[in-house]
């Protein structure tokens, strides 16, 4: 007998299973909401909150990442679905989908788990842009098979730090939200890249997957005016990023990155009707992955126009020729 939810009740199914079912049984098919909060105008603090549904351990989790200072804010929430797949509830962590596309509220209450209590409101500042579904297989394995929204918002509200009651008042910060569904092993995707560049007049974003070698799988992502107009594709990118250590010099990342603080250098948009934008960045770490490698630095950034923001540069993966050039997993996609 199949698992009946509430949201059985409604117009929403995709298959002809029960809603806890998705399309393919894998034990890294997830759906995830993700949020990442930081100044306009320079490094700062960063708060990063997600949440995560992954059907075939029938568990939610919500991560907690970030700093406050040099003060990690890392936590994990986790509960078992026990008949609710759907509420965007976990532990101290709620998400309400006040208005789609328009505005969302993010909560963690005070909790001896949480490193951070919050209380933020994303108001969107550019319109939501969905990414083509992009695959990638080793093999017959599926690495990576998965659908993708981005949209650029304002923050607003207040985060506490649990071990000394100081409160950061987020007034007006940038920030990205995204939201994917499908399968995702982290461990054996051999390089991603995802820029969030927030700039006063909108939001420049991209996905960009690679094999070991530089070999291009996939790019995807647009340019999002804060006027309202549709977004413009992006049908051309190129990176020229290195990471940075002590000092600002250049450093490899060797195997798992130990002397590596940030990430420096250029890339440079194509989007759809032929207009050019290029950009220079340098920052530092907003958040470590840790085994998986990379992770996510927050950056200020200039366009070939004068034009100044801050970004997210999210660089990850198991193996690439010039961000990861020592493997940390085996059996990768070539």
């Amino acid at each position: 007998m199949p698992k009946l939810t509430a949201m059985d009740e409604f117009f929403v199914h995709q298959i002809p299973e029960a809603l806890p079912n998705v399309v393919t049984h894998h034990q890294h098919w997830r759906e995830s909401l993700f949020f990442i909060v930081h100044p306009r105008d320079e490094l700062g603090d960063c708060f990063i909150l997600t949440m995560a549904t992954f059907p075939a351990r029938e568990e939610m989790d919500a991560l907690q990442l970030g700093h406050i200072g040099t003060t990690p804010t890392i936590g994990r929430h986790a509960r078992h679905y026990d008949g609710d797949p759907h509420t965007l509830a976990v532990g101290p962590v709620k998400i309400d989908i006040a208005e789609p596309f328009q505005r969302i509220e993010l909560h963690v209450a005070p909790d001896p788990t949480a490193p951070v209590s919050l209380d933020l409101t994303f108001t969107a500042r550019t319109p939501a842009y969905g990414l083509r579904r992009g695959t990638m297989k080793a093999g017959h394995e599926t690495i990576w098979d998965q659908s993708h929204l981005v949209q650029s918002g304002n923050f607003n509200g207040m985060v506490t730090q649990a071990a000394t009651g100081d409160t950061v008042l987020v007034d007006d910060w940038w920030g990205q939200r995204d939201h994917s569904w499908g399968i995702r092993d982290h461990a054996r995707c051999p390089f991603w890249m995802w820029l969030a560049i927030q700039l006063p007049d909108g939001m420049l974003s991209v996905w960009c997957w690679e094999l070991a070698n530089g070999a291009r799988i996939y790019t995807d992502g647009c340019w999002s005016p804060t006027d309202g107009t549709e977004p413009v594709p992006v049908i051309g990118f190129t990176h020229d990023l290195h990471w940075t250590g002590e000092g600002g010099r250049e450093v490899s990342y060797e195997r798992d990155g130990g002397d590596v603080t940030g990430i420096a250098g250029h890339v440079e948009f194509t989007l759809a009707g032929g207009r050019r934008v290029a950009l220079d960045a340098e920052g530092r770490w907003a958040q470590r992955y840790g085994p998986v490698g990379g992770g996510l630095s927050q950056v200020v950034v200039t366009t070939d126009d004068g034009r100044r923001g801050t970004a997210i540069y999210e660089l990850t993966g198991a193996h690439h020729h010039r961000y990861f050039p020592i493997p940390r997993a085996e059996n990768l996609p070539s």
